[in-house]
């Protein structure tokens, strides 16, 4: 007996072609199960609401920060503990971060060969360099002035006010927006957008990926003219948990130089400290300047005169700038990706996230 394909030519086609629709429709179910759904739609200021508001029963993670701001390295900048952290400024680094949500946290900024920790359990604060085998070590006051951890008189009391103001002082200058989700770390997040309406400016936009379920910011970049980020801070993984109790002590290894360091005496100032501390207020004030508004803004301000003297990291760094002149005088620039800075002969420092020029003309005023 004859089959039925062999009595009709053309269903032997039908056959495979069944069979393939019938996978891609296996697949594309699969798929649709294991897609996830948008976040719900949510406004500027109410996402702002949600950031303000956010608790999280501790976390840890690593994070990657690239950054490409245009700043020449700092002399011995990997040579010390605090030198490690402001090598941050440039290139790429990783660190890793643990919190308990409240008092207790770790830092650990990895360079090729060496480590930096900052450690606190809520009462010891503990750095670490690995390089130079030596430590630090504080214990904080009981109790530790919590009270002065409240906010102070006037500021928002509660996340809704915190969103309020925000938005009213950035929407002058600043075109705010909610993008599409996006994911980082693995986490379906926000994109909260803050692009400058001032041309002027060398920031172009910044973005805030912010995560969708606990409204924690899991990355920040900053654009300048290019399309890379000048500034890209993100978490690349992430858990939302209470870590290990042991990642909040630290012991020191074995041939680590360890320092103890008091924590500085609080006391209220006396009539003579008061009076001093209003004259170098008053001092500062009238040194610094404010020339333009928003993102065109450049502080010119004059620094003390003995701020370079004997700084041979400052003097290093500064021997890195471009020498330039003008009607203000001769000093120092650099021309960073999304911000300007003049520091002129004479002592004055002029910064803004503007160009050269726009810099060099608030110095001439």
């Amino acid at each position: 007996m004859r089959s039925l394909t062999a009595a009709r030519p053309t269903l032997r086609w039908l056959v495979p072609l069944a069979v393939l629709l019938a996978v891609l429709a296996s697949f594309l179910v699969v798929n649709s199960a294991n897609a996830k759904a948008p976040l719900p739609t949510i406004s500027a200021q109410d996402l702002l609401v949600k950031v303000g508001g956010a608790k999280v029963d501790g976390l840890s993670g690593t994070v990657v920060q690239n950054a490409d701001l245009g700043i020449p390295a700092i002399p011995g900048g990997t040579g010390s503990a605090g030198g490690q952290l402001t090598s941050l400024l440039s290139g790429s680094h990783t660190m890793r971060v643990w919190t308990d949500g409240a008092d207790k946290a770790r830092l650990a900024v990895n360079d090729e060969y060496a480590e930096t920790d900052v450690v606190t359990n809520g009462t010891d604060v503990w750095t670490y360099d690995s390089r130079a085998k030596a430590a630090t070590h504080t214990t904080l006051p009981d109790g530790s002035d919590r009270a002065d951890r409240q906010a102070p008189a006037g500021a928002p009391q509660t996340p809704q006010q915190a969103a309020q103001e925000v938005l009213a002082k950035l929407t002058p200058t600043t075109a705010v927006r909610v993008d599409p989700d996006v994911t980082v770390a693995g986490q379906a997040a926000y994109d909260l957008v803050l692009t400058p309406k001032d041309g002027a400016s060398l920031v172009k936009q910044v973005r805030v990926a912010v995560d969708g379920a606990n409204f924690v910011p899991l990355r920040v970049q900053v654009f300048g003219a290019g399309d890379k980020p000048a500034l890209d801070v993100a978490y690349t993984d992430i858990a939302f948990g209470q870590p290990d109790a042991r990642m909040f002590s630290f012991n020191a290894p074995e041939g680590t130089k360890v320092t103890e360091k008091a924590v500085p005496e609080r006391k209220a100032p006396t009539a003579a400290e008061k009076k001093e501390l209003e004259a170098r207020k008053a001092q500062a004030q009238k040194d610094t300047t404010v020339v333009g508004t928003g993102w065109s803004t450049v502080v010119v301000t004059k620094l003390p005169g003995d701020a370079a003297n004997g700084n041979e990291t400052l003097k290093g760094f500064l021997g890195q700038l471009k020498p330039v002149s003008g009607s203000w005088g001769t000093g120092r620039e650099l021309d960073g990706t999304v911000v300007t800075a003049i520091l002129t002969d004479d002592g004055r420092l002029a910064v803004g996230a503007v160009g050269a020029d726009v810099v060099a003309a608030a110095l001439a005023r």
